[in-house]
């Protein structure tokens, strides 16, 4: 039977946001089991009073990694956080993945470091599945993080695993895959974009080339792979440009008379469906991409409903052998 190692202490809502989620989970019939790591009587008093716990069980952690701690030296000085305790209950296989709302880049390090990465992944990545113009899968960005210097041959992998993911997990048939990069043209960008390319070009994947920052949430594709630092850059514009406009608009609507209340009301039906179209949540967490386990991260902010479709996400990962399907792969390819 599948088990899931939470941090149940990372997070401005834990542990009742994750408590809330696991809750609807078995409502709806989950078998997996769920181990809790934190603080034991904030997490049993977050369970409904009448509650069994049945499939649940709670490991009782004295610290919490904290989103100002260093990352690195957080894992190694807080030996009994949530996180680094729940990370080491995956490496000693008593949990199949790991899940976390906390500071990202010590769970990053609790990947690597303890978890460790799969043979032959020369850096894991981070890769979060983001909403497009185009359809509801949206497509996947990967790295947008994990790495602040990269090399042509990991894009190469990352591309490979974002690729495989998009197919299996999100069911895009023959997923595109495409560069991010400063133009369309096969010499645009520096040595690093340049060389990627190639390298891209000779794969089996399907490289559709080179994409301009402007077009990834077209759709264009259903992979986009970039450089950590270039990811993240564009990852934080995203997320924030979506947040000023939505606030915007709403502004505009509801604060301008009567007549523009009227017209939100009009066309309330499709303010709905554009929310939902870019409704991040039911796409569920990001992914650490290369570690010898599924260890998934949603927004420190998150409440209920993203933590309820991460942890599905994490199921059918599970379900699906996602981690051991690299192995194969990348055994094959050394």
């Amino acid at each position: 039977m599948k088990t899931i190692a939470i941090d149940a202490m990372g997070g401005e809502n834990a542990p009742q946001a994750i408590v809330d989620a696991i809750v609807k989970l078995r409502k709806e019939g989950s078998k997996t089991n769920y181990v809790l790591f934190g603080d034991d009587a904030k997490i049993k008093a977050s369970f409904p009073k009448d509650d069994d716990l049945k499939n649940i069980k709670i490991v009782k952690t004295s610290e919490v990694i904290a989103d100002e701690d260093e990352p690195v030296r957080a894992i190694r000085s807080k030996k009994d956080s949530s996180m680094v305790v729940a990370a080491r209950y995956v490496k000693e296989a008593k949990a199949d993945a790991l899940f976390s709302m906390g500071n990202t880049g010590a769970l990053l390090a609790c990947g690597i470091f303890i978890i460790g990465r799969i043979k032959g992944v020369d850096r894991p990545a981070l890769m979060p599945t983001m909403p497009s113009a185009k359809g509801d899968q949206g497509f996947n960005i990967i790295d947008v993080g994990a790495n602040s210097q990269s090399k042509p041959e990991y894009l190469v992998q990352w591309a490979q695993m974002a690729s495989y993911y998009a197919k299996v997990i999100r069911k895009v048939n023959n997923p595109s895959v495409a560069l991010l990069n400063n133009g369309a043209e096969s010499d645009k960008g520096d040595p690093l974009h340049q060389e990627a390319y190639n390298l891209l070009k000779e794969t089996d994947l399907n490289f559709i080339g080179n994409i301009e920052g402007n077009e990834v949430m077209e759709g264009k594709a259903d992979v986009v792979v970039t450089d950590g630092f270039t990811g993240n850059a564009v990852l934080k514009a995203i997320e924030g440009t979506a947040s000023v406009i939505l606030h915007m608009l709403k502004d505009s609507l509801l604060n301008n008379g009567l007549m523009p209340k009227i017209g939100a009301a009009l066309a309330k039906p499709g303010l709905n469906a554009l929310k939902k179209r870019f409704d991040t949540a039911r796409h569920g967490g990001a992914v650490l991409l290369g570690i010898n386990a599924p260890v998934v991260k949603t927004h420190g902010r998150s409440n209920e409903r993203p933590i309820y479709y991460t942890l599905k996400q994490i199921d059918l990962m599970l379900d699906q052998d996602l981690v051991g399907k690299y192995r194969e792969f990348f055994k094959e390819s050394n």
